[in-house]
């Protein structure tokens, strides 16, 4: 029991997302509401069809899946109107009991990751997420202020080390010490996994975006020590077979395959949006308990 007094701390990202996974499966649904889709789905492409867009994706997804991910791109075209929209969302989705991921990729170093970290993981914040994305190519050591608000408010940073864009790869695959050492996004998952293995950490604060459509690495990611987020699925081209064969040995829970374009294609009717994704997540349960 927790001394009098003492603060408590919260339960770490990992273990959140793993009672998530429990309950409903493991599949993250985006909201990318694109031009594109918009378009399919009858909506101007202003802030109005971007509201409903977005709202009817957190109504079809809520009980559905335990994770929605907002792509922060789409709302950020539209200006402060754009993220009016977009804190509505964020706050519609928390009150349906759902985990929200906000996409936005973002880093620097100092004050200025100082302030990205106040304004996505600080409950106080309009922004507030369960877990924001962030790119480590300024030094992992540089997004320690997105580290610790995660740590202090029980969520989660998720890095993103192995992207399946071909333009990625070349810096992904660089091998560090001169071309004598690991390669980059190898080095990168040590680094994580370091940091969760740390004990300063609540457990699975730090995870890492790991592209479903590639072959795995040479780091375990079954070591890891926080949870996995898997772009890929479904458009770009990877199946939930390839899912349970990549990430094979990660802990249960842990994994959280990512898909949007292919299931946001079934609307804009609310029905199909959630047969769309339960099929997709009951396909992911199956491959991912398989031995």
């Amino acid at each position: 029991m927790a001394e009098r007094g003492a603060p408590v701390r919260p339960s770490g990202f990992g273990a959140r997302v793993a009672r998530a996974v429990a309950a409903t499966g493991p599949l993250c649904a985006g909201i990318d509401p694109s031009p594109s889709l918009l378009d399919a789905w009858g909506l101007g492409d202003d802030a109005r069809g971007l509201r409903a867009f977005s709202l009817r994706c957190v109504d079809a997804f809520a009980g559905v899946v335990p994770v929605v991910k907002p792509q922060v791109a789409f709302y950020e075209r539209f200006g402060a109107a754009g993220y009016a929209v977009l804190e509505e969302v964020l706050a519609a989705a928390r009150a349906a009991g759902l985990l929200v991921i906000a996409d936005a990729k973002r880093a620097d170093i100092g004050s200025t990751t100082e302030a990205y970290a106040t304004a996505w993981l600080d409950p106080a914040s309009p922004l507030a997420v369960h877990a924001v994305t962030a790119v480590p190519y300024l030094g992992l050591g540089a997004l320690a202020p997105l580290v610790v608000a995660a740590a202090a408010h029980g969520s989660g940073l998720l890095v993103v080390v192995r992207s399946s864009n071909p333009e990625g790869r070349t810096i992904q695959e660089a091998r560090t010490e001169g071309g004598t050492g690991p390669a980059v996004e190898d080095a990168l998952l040590a680094g994580i996994a370091e940091l969760n293995r740390a004990g300063t950490l609540p457990a699975g604060t730090v995870g890492a975006v790991v592209g479903a459509t590639l072959a795995p690495s040479a780091f375990p990611l079954s070591g890891l020590g926080g949870p996995v987020l898997a772009p890929g699925l479904g458009a770009q081209g990877a199946t939930a077979a390839d899912v349970g064969v990549r990430f094979a040995g990660c802990p249960p829970g842990s994994v959280l395959a990512n898909v949007s374009r292919s299931v946001l294609a079934a609307g804009p009717d609310e029905g199909a949006l959630a047969a769309a994704a339960r099929s997709v997540r009951d396909e992911l349960a199956a491959a991912l308990a398989r031995p």
